[in-house]
């Protein structure tokens, strides 16, 4: 049985009759949002999107605190983990691309006070990421010239980066589709410079690094300690993974767009992630001064320490260009998915009313401003500095990412233990999650695993102010869903009482297609050029 048949002989009129009109408006009627984003704008978020200073700068302190070794293991093993979230994900958000994306999927498997619970710990990510960006941005600007304060920097960012949000989904598509690309590019400009370096192979080096810096300092700087400090750091960089899901209900054609992008983000861990962890572990020490006591946030990334060990000491102003571009475009999706977040949670009423509406173009301004309005967090680099308020918002996004990963692995088993008891089968899903049910009881364990364990290193010796920092968050989560279910009165829903037709969403350009393939005798020729024009 195909989910997706039409059963109504009066829709089989003609191609395009088979489509409902209210599938296909350009403004998605339910949430108001527009459906502008491509199919190569969601591939390319999925392989190098909200990608951030964050892996440049910040791998810095993780390979101080862990050594070279630690990277690997920790990066790999958040690597698998972000794997089987992505794959729990594809499987229910081709199926529903709802706006909302899992926190809508929660409520709708779970129990709607469980949405509630992970719709704000995930907006919470966003909002430290996007405190996080003007951190690393305003830095940046005070070491290029510090003729302005960094709180000047910090308001004509601000507003920039508000004003371009208000443009329109499609103008963030474009802009993520050729930021991202420069990014890879980057990066493999990097990798490649890296092999070379090791192998000895610059001008004026008399011999060949190759590994020495996993003997001297070392490959572990301090031990499992070390390693578990790395599991932090690469969470928060791996956020962004599963963000692919929140832009489905804006994609023109997500049955085809999710399933491509998902499948994508198994380069997105090889390439970018492990690369970055075994490339800047081989080419730069972790005992460099840089990477510990630095004087600005620029010269802590790896890879101006090795690019200056190298000879070119002029190189940190290559690296600080590379670096901005990244926070230009993480910051601008940490609104974009902050702000989507937010909106979709008001429209079912899990937040304030007013952050629910959209203008007629599908810009939800209100939640723009919302999310935008917490990147002033960033403002307390002025008293700590901004290294060690780096350090601070990291930890306060740590653990509420696992939370909402593990979420994400439950509500996955949830919707399968549903479609079973419904009496559907595996073969009628569009796409399938890999190795289920393993992979998503892996997810689950994991994450709640890591969230517990995250911030140990804080008990001994005991530090009281990062061990609130590290672990606030986690009784935020029982005290929101245990007081929403209160005071709502909301219910843990059955397998069989879950509605598992509504929602589901057909491509927008498959009735274009259709409709101009009609109009052509049925030849499949226009259908043709208007997919491929579409798609690009």
């Amino acid at each position: 049985m195909a989910l997706y048949d039409n059963k109504n002989p009066a829709d089989n009129a003609s191609p395009a009759a088979s489509y409902r009109d209210e599938d296909f408006q350009r403004i998605d009627p339910e949430s108001g949002v527009k459906r502008g984003l491509k199919t190569r704008h969601l591939s390319m978020m999925a392989l190098a999107g909200i990608i951030g200073p964050g892996i440049l700068v910040g791998t810095g302190g993780a390979l101080a605190n862990g050594g070279p070794a630690s990277l690997i293991i920790g990066f790999g093993i958040i690597g698998m983990i972000a794997f089987s979230i992505t794959q729990s994900l594809g499987e229910m958000t081709t199926l529903y691309p709802t706006g909302g994306a899992f926190v809508t999927l929660s409520d709708r498997f779970v129990d709607k006070a469980f949405g509630v619970a992970v719709g704000w710990q995930y907006w919470l990510v966003w909002a430290c990421v996007l405190a996080n960006e003007y951190n690393v941005i305003s830095s940046l600007m005070v070491f290029w010239s510090d003729k302005v304060p960094s709180y000047g920097y910090f308001l004509i960012f601000w507003f920039a980066f508000l004003g371009f949000q208000m443009i329109g989904v499609e103008s963030f598509g474009e802009a993520e589709f050729w930021l991202a690309l420069i990014k890879l590019l980057g990066l493999c400009t990097y990798f490649l410079f890296s092999i070379i370096y090791v192998s000895g192979g610059l001008k004026g080096q008399t011999e060949a690094i190759g590994f020495q810096y996993w003997r001297d300092p070392g490959a572990f700087a301090n031990g499992f300690r070390g390693v578990a400090q790395v599991f932090v750091f690469a969470s928060t960089f791996y956020a962004g993974v599963e963000a692919v899901a929140v832009a489905a209900t804006e994609t023109r054609n997500p049955s085809v767009a999710v399933p491509l992008a998902i499948r994508q983000v198994i380069w997105r861990i090889l390439f970018v992630y492990m690369g970055v962890a075994f490339f800047f572990g081989l080419t730069c020490p972790s005992d460099a001064d840089g990477l510990i006591n630095g004087e600005s946030r620029a010269l802590k990334s790896p890879m101006t320490i090795a690019i200056q060990n190298a000879g070119w000491e002029g190189g940190v102003h290559l690296i600080n260009a590379f670096i901005f571009i990244t926070v230009i475009s993480a910051a601008n999706s940490s609104i974009y998915i902050g702000s989507r977040t937010i909106l979709f949670m008001s429209q079912e009423g899990m937040a304030p009313k007013f952050l629910g509406k959209t203008n007629a173009r599908g810009v939800p301004y209100p939640a723009i401003i919302f999310t935008n309005l917490f990147g002033f967090l960033s403002l307390m680099n002025l008293s700590t500095g901004g290294g060690k308020a780096y350090g601070y918002i990291i930890n306060l996004s740590g653990v509420s990412t696992f939370l909402v990963w593990a979420s994400i692995s439950f509500t996955h088993i949830r919707f399968r233990q549903a479609w079973a008891t419904q009496g559907r089968t595996p073969d009628q899903l569009p796409f399938k999650s890999f190795a289920y049910p393993y992979n998503s009881y892996f997810g689950l364990i994991s994450n709640l695993f890591l969230a517990l364990v995250q911030g140990w290193t804080t008990l001994s010796p005991f530090d009281a102010g990062t061990f609130v920092d590290a672990y606030i968050l986690l009784p935020l989560f029982g005290i929101i869903y245990a007081g929403y279910k209160f005071w709502f009165k909301t219910r843990f829903w059955r397998s069989h009482e879950i509605d598992l037709d509504a929602g589901m969403r057909k491509d927008l350009d498959a009735r274009e297609e259709a409709m101009i393939d009609a109009a052509h005798g049925g030849t499949g020729k226009q259908g043709f050029v208007k997919r491929m024009w579409a798609n690009f």
